[in-house]
């Protein structure tokens, strides 16, 4: 019995020795970058709100986001886990795509990006590509009573390539554009 003991209290010490390394060594780097690891917020209309963690946004007059699995729970974070041939996904999907063109009139099916029909697999994908969000400039601009080219401006001026994967398209924080909308008045 001593013989089994002595080895599981090493093997146990060090792997709480190593654990434990590593959550320092991750804290210390969140630590030194500009959010001082505690995600981005922005201000809007006195609230404070995480930059990187999708939000609602179902008013005319305010871009949308990707959908959500878990309406937009950062406490629970997941996808639907169903998959691309599941009858309630499709028609989770169809919905969606219906909604889409509803509140959009002047676009068609063939012109909705796949980031405003299907939600990210943590469900809090705070982005959108640039194509979704042109897709949703006639709408805003109506909306907000402001011509098309201003919004397509807005667009441009909130793009970002700050992107892991080489190539990959630019994209759209959701909650930044909408902040900048709002300062526009």
């Amino acid at each position: 019995m001593k013989k089994y003991i002595r080895p599981a209290i090493v093997l146990t010490l060090g792997m709480v020795s190593v654990i434990g390394v590593y959550t320092l060594f991750v804290f210390g780097i969140a630590k030194i970058t500009p959010e001082k690891g505690l995600g981005e917020q922005i201000t809007i209309n006195g609230k404070k709100q995480y930059a990187n963690i999708g939000q609602q946004f179902s008013l005319p007059q305010y871009f949308h986001g990707r959908p959500s699995a878990v309406n937009y729970n950062a406490a629970g974070s997941g996808g639907s886990n169903k998959g691309p041939n599941n009858p309630e996904y499709l028609a989770d999907v169809q919905k969606r795509i219906d909604t889409l063109l509803i509140q959009n009139p002047t676009m068609t099916e063939v012109k909705i990006p796949v980031d405003l029909i299907t939600a990210s697999g943590s469900g809090l994908d705070p982005n959108i590509s640039v194509q979704a969000a042109e897709f949703q400039i006639d709408r805003v601009a109506k909306a907000r009573n402001i011509s098309t080219e201003k919004v397509k401006e807005l667009i441009a001026q909130n793009a970002s390539d700050e992107n892991i994967v080489f190539f990959a398209p630019q994209k759209v924080n959701v909650l930044k554009l909408n902040a900048a909308l709002e300062n526009l008045k």
